[in-house]
């Protein structure tokens, strides 16, 4: 069994999980893995997955693990993937490894854009829904609902870098997080609303939480007890290069639509 680090910008992508009909981050990496004949079409045996990040959210530590031949290095695994999705570390795992069920932490970071937003209520706001709680108001999930969350909030200029690890997450649960984060920081809902969303009754149409966008969250860490992760040189050094040419890029568009303001503005 080996287990491969992938690093992947979600944005062109309908979420990781394999869907028939749209183009996912699962379902590139199962067709590179048909085209180097390490399947026939198929998921490799054991094949597991440390978590299904929504459409538009990026990662830099998504694992995936299965049966692969010894061959099968990240820049090999590489050669069939498209830019945008990168192996670029893996280790063997024992036979008995799954990649969801052993992942002891995840950790998500969302870079929310909020410039004007109150840094000392969004932190009193954070350090409420941290610890055991039922977020029941903050997952469209009906059952496994009662998390440990940790996180942490620093300031980087115009944008909040919210933090949050736990065992696992119910769906949408860090975006609807980070989302009530932004009403109370916004002074859009009271620090008090913290409360509500964490009692036992269900909060429904306005009163509730809409999760933020997607495409500000990255899954930044996933850890496994006793397995130690091994970069592949050319690997990691062909996702740098991949990700640098995309923070140009959008640094450019950046300077663009700067541009038109500065022009609309006058």
């Amino acid at each position: 069994m080996r287990a491969f680090r992938v690093a992947y910008d979600g944005r062109p992508y309908y979420g990781f999980q394999r869907q028939p009909d749209v183009e996912t981050v699962e379902g590139t990496l199962l067709a590179a893995l048909d085209r180097l004949d390490v399947t026939d079409g198929d998921v490799p045996a054991e094949y597991a997955a440390a978590g299904r990040t929504d459409a538009g959210v990026s990662a830099v530590s998504q694992t995936v693990a299965f049966e692969a031949p010894e061959w099968l290095s990240p820049s090999a695994f590489n050669s069939e993937l498209p830019a945008s999705v990168r192996a670029w570390a893996s280790a063997e795992v024992p036979p008995a490894f799954h990649a969801t069920h052993d992942a002891s932490e995840r950790r998500y970071t969302y870079h929310l854009h909020a410039p004007d937003a109150d840094d000392d209520l969004s932190r009193a706001a954070l350090s409420a829904l941290t610890g055991d709680h039922d977020f029941h108001n903050l997952t469209p999930d009906a059952e496994g609902t009662r998390r440990t969350l940790d996180g942490a909030l620093t300031r980087d200029g115009p944008f909040l870098v919210v933090r949050l690890e736990a065992g696992g997450f119910c769906r949408q649960l860090v975006r609807r997080v980070v989302g009530l984060l932004a009403e109370v920081a916004r002074g859009e809902s009271p620090l008090g609303k913290v409360d509500r969303v964490l009692a036992s009754a269900p909060l429904e149409g306005p009163d509730g939480v809409a999760p933020a966008p997607a495409y500000p969250l990255v899954l930044t860490g996933v850890q496994y007890p006793e397995v130690t992760f091994e970069p592949d040189p050319e690997a990691a050094a062909s996702a740098r290069e991949v990700f640098a040419d995309l923070r140009a890029e959008r640094q450019a568009g950046a300077r663009v639509a700067d541009s038109v303001l500065d022009g609309l503005e006058r």
